[in-house]
């Protein structure tokens, strides 16, 4: 796909003279306001292409791996560079693609260079690295150098070039320029930038027969005359062996085979009886390509299959509101079959890398090597990999977060959006800060594809949109296999007896109901949205409570590992055993986490199989499927978890649900407080009862009284969405209104403080009736910043819209060019969640 190409000191820019009349706008892998122009020379002009990347140099000396976006003959008024190099014979990306990543930076007020480093895969980003090279030329005397000068010196003179990682390891510091600075000035060493490849194809090495023993007479007369070593012979033995039953024979695998070293091959090589056959293969195993969809779809199922094609084909995006078990995935995989005997390529979107295990084993029962999975636990080799078999058609579906957004479909028809409710769509940090399903909705328009978007309990916002005639409405309302949505009850906490400031962490009824479901041979789900053992300690004396030195939040006690973490800065601390305030060594544990449920209910149930699912539990790139697969065969009986159980999974076995915090779901002083709390609790009782019997939720609370309970027990998202709406349109929140956040950070608590007010003062002298705040968010130190945040509710008037967000643009220019705000970094989130 690539030209290989190594470092080299930067050429003299080329003259600009009028036989150079092409010019190439060109994305580089950095934070730029504005793309850069760049003259296209005469002998790279024939294969230059929109979608290629080239090398291109900014500044002094550093080179980037930067992507065409236009090729044009308008010369810019300012002295321009050339492009240094081509570095793809054809495009990596497609025109579709590049428009995505301007529409993303234009709409989420980022820059394409962020997009850039968000979509590509980290072997397709390069720039180029500084190399020390000695200068033999120029002899040097140790007594005129210090004692740093001198040991870079001498490992120089050794090596004769060192990267600038190496040098920081020799001197043992972070910043090495200063000596290596003076070893230039002392004409020791030059500089030099390099630029490498950094994808490599994956070569295996194969074993064939020498050609004069591939007839049969030869091979046999070989072997009943056998004069070499009788090692040589059993791995010749063993070869032919493998050759006949399995076609191939990889000398790692026959080495494997027979256990013999490296140097008994090689001799057979050397004798020209074996011959070495060097090839490339594929990092990521292949699946032979089928298409089985042979079920049965139900009743309902049929209709709204029907019901979709005839959508789908005025609409451009439909939303699919099936309840929890109505098995929206089958028409998806319905769908998708039309699609690729079409020749036609399929994205199915999910919220999280922890859906995607289960989602693709249901996949690959269906389409086998059509499906490919896309997520950051590839490594970066195996994503460019993924990247150039979705260019090249071979993958016709793809599964995964939403970084597989990005992929270069040439192809594209449909894009499932499931989940679309769900909040792990919207980026947060790095930017931009784009929501995947709205991208989605925008590059479909561009390919000329059809958005599904899929829920048990839709986002507001698309609900909204398909009732008013925006989005297609289908509807799916039963269980498949004509199942009922599981009964949920509440535990009252206010009637529990308990000792003054002790918790209920796992009352009696939800005990008796755990083992009954247990005895009835069925499995359990714990549900509890934090993670650690206590989220906070508190001194019974004072109330005072540890808290992170770097940020303003209490930190968590992990019993794993007996220390306090901070869940924002991933700092971690000793235990707490002294009051700081105080000085008293009394401390009671407030509130539970997940360590703690997996403690309380081993302590409970002592013969039943328990497991915790959470990010501290499970880790590497294989053990969330592990352990889904060991729930699955029902190899645990019992699963504590967090949102990662709550996010579509499909057991088959689940009889019961409990949720022993109920409350912790609507105290937040968030706009979204409710829909939050309904999708969540609904989403996780979803996962009871799928198959047999009717499943069962217990819910343990002591706001009783809450209004959103009577439509969460009857399983009622219309009622909900009604109350929602009108209370959103009352207090001019989406879908009525368009939000953009804008944080600014500063290490001095009051210099934040002015910055964000002098912020306001200059949005206000246009925008002053659409803004609120400024005001510190709940969390007001992350990482020794301090933060202080303002919002903006606009119209959904897009000329409005654009010039507040040109406004805001400006007033952040003008803020940050002042002496005293000027390290301050301000941050915008359009349509934050």
């Amino acid at each position: 796909m690539c030209h290989t190409f190594v470092g080299m000191s930067s050429p003299p820019l080329f003259s600009i003279t009028p036989s150079v009349s092409r010019y190439a706008d060109v994305i580089v892998p950095l934070y730029l306001p504005k793309t850069l122009t760049y003259v296209l020379p005469s002998e790279l002009d024939p294969f230059a292409k929109v979608g290629c990347r080239v090398e291109v140099q900014i500044g002094k000396s550093k080179r980037y791996a930067g992507v065409i976006k236009r090729i044009h003959q308008h010369r810019p008024d300012f002295e321009l560079k050339p492009i240094l190099n081509l570095l793809d014979d054809e495009p990596i990306l497609q025109e579709t693609q590049l428009k995505l990543w301007s529409w993303i930076a234009d709409y989420y007020m980022s820059s394409e260079g962020e997009v850039m480093i968000a979509a590509l895969p980290a072997h397709l980003k390069l720039s180029s690295e500084t190399i020390i090279q000695y200068n033999d030329n120029e002899p040097y005397h140790p007594g005129s150098l210090s004692d740093r000068e001198y040991l870079l010196a001498e490992a120089l003179e050794i090596k004769k070039e060192l990267k600038i990682s190496e040098v920081q390891k020799i001197l043992d510091v972070a910043n090495a320029y200063p000596v290596i600075n003076k070893l230039i000035q002392k004409r020791i060493c030059t500089v030099w930038e390099a630029m490498y490849e950094r994808y490599k194809e994956k070569k295996e090495t194969y074993l064939l027969l020498h050609p004069q023993y591939r007839n049969e007479s030869a091979l046999e007369e070989l072997l009943n005359n056998w004069k070499h070593a009788p090692r040589q012979l059993d791995v010749l033995l063993s070869f032919l062996h493998l050759l006949k039953t399995e076609g191939q024979v990889t000398k790692i695998g026959l080495q494997k085979k027979t256990n013999a070293g490296p140097s008994v091959v090689e001799k057979l090589v050397e004798k020209e009886i074996l011959q070495l056959d060097k090839r490339s293969v594929d990092r990521l195993p292949s699946l032979s390509r089928r298409i089985s969809v042979e079920f049965n779809l139900s009743a309902a199922q049929q209709v709204a299959l029907a019901a979709l094609h005839q959508i789908m084909a005025e609409k451009s995006v439909t939303l699919l509101h099936g309840v929890t078990g109505s098995g929206k995935t089958m028409l998806y995989i319905k769908l998708f079959a039309e699609e690729v005997l079409k020749g036609r390529q399929c994205l199915f979107l999910l919220p999280e890398i922890a859906l995607t295990s289960q989602i693709i084993r249901k996949l690959q029962q269906h389409f086998g090597g059509y499906v490919a999975v896309y997520h950051s636990k590839f490594n970066p080799a195996e994503r460019v990999e993924i990247w150039n078999k979705v260019r090249s058609g071979e993958y016709q579906i793809v599964v995964g977060p939403r970084s597989a957004l990005f992929l270069p479909y040439s192809n594209l028809s449909i894009i499932v959006v499931d989940e679309e409710h769900d909040p792990s769509y919207k980026q947060q940090e790095p930017p931009p800060r784009f929501h995947a399903r709205d991208s989605a909705v925008y590059y479909a328009g561009l390919a000329g594809a059809k958005v599904i978007l899929g829920s048990a309990t839709p986002s507001v916002e698309s609900y909204h949109h398909a009732i008013t005639g925006k989005y297609g409405l289908v509807t799916l309302l039963e269980r498949y296999g004509d199942l009922e949505l599981p009964k949920i009850d509440l535990i009252d906490l206010k009637k529990i007896v308990r000792p003054p400031g002790e918790e209920v962490i796992i009352s009696a009824q939800l005990l008796e109901s755990i083992k009954q479901t247990l005895a009835n041979g069925k499995q359990v789900i714990i549900f509890q949205n934090r993670r650690g053992y206590t989220p906070y300690q508190v001194c019974r004396t004072c109330g005072w409570i540890p808290k992170c030195q770097q940020c303003d939040v209490s930190l968590t006690y992990h019993k794993s590992t007996q220390k306090l973490h901070c869940h924002y800065c991933g700092s971690s601390y000793p235990l707490a055993k002294t009051c700081a305030q105080c000085g008293n060594h009394d401390f009671r544990s407030q509130r539970f986490g997940t360590e703690q449920l997996e403690e309380k209910l081993e302590q409970l149930l002592p013969d039943a199989k328990i497991a915790r699912m959470d990010t501290d539990s499970v880790r590497g790139k294989n053990a969330h499927d592990t352990l889904i697969k060991q729930f699955e065969q029902q190899r645990i009986q019992v699963l504590v978890g967090t949102q990662m159980v709550v996010k579509g999974l499909d057991f088959d076995h689940v009889g019961l649900v409990g949720i022993p915090a109920g409350d912790s779901f609507f105290h937040f002083a968030e706009f979204r407080v409710n829909e939050r709390a309904f999708q969540t609790l609904e989403q996780v009782s979803g996962r009871a009862g799928r198959k047999g019997e009717i499943g069962k939720v217990l819910l343990q609370i002591q706001d009783t009284a809450h209004p959103l309970l009577p439509y969460l027990m009857q399983h009622n998202y219309a009622g909900f969405f009604q109350v929602e709406d009108e209370a959103r349109k009352a207090f001019f929140y989406p879908p009525y209104s368009r939000i953009i956040k804008i944080f600014c950070r500063h290490k001095d608590k009051q210099v934040c403080n002015a910055a964000i007010e002098t912020f306001v003062l200059y949005m206000a002298a246009a925008f002053e009736k659409y803004l609120v705040g400024p005001s510190e968010p709940p969390v007001g130190r992350v990482r020794n910043l301090f933060i202080m945040e303002c919002l903006l509710k606009l119209p959904r008037n897009s000329q409005v819209i654009n010039q507040c967000k040109a406004h805001i643009h400006r007033s952040i220019t003008d803020v940050v060019m002042q002496p005293l705000y000027k390290a301050a970094s301000f941050a915008i989130d359009v349509d934050p969640q």
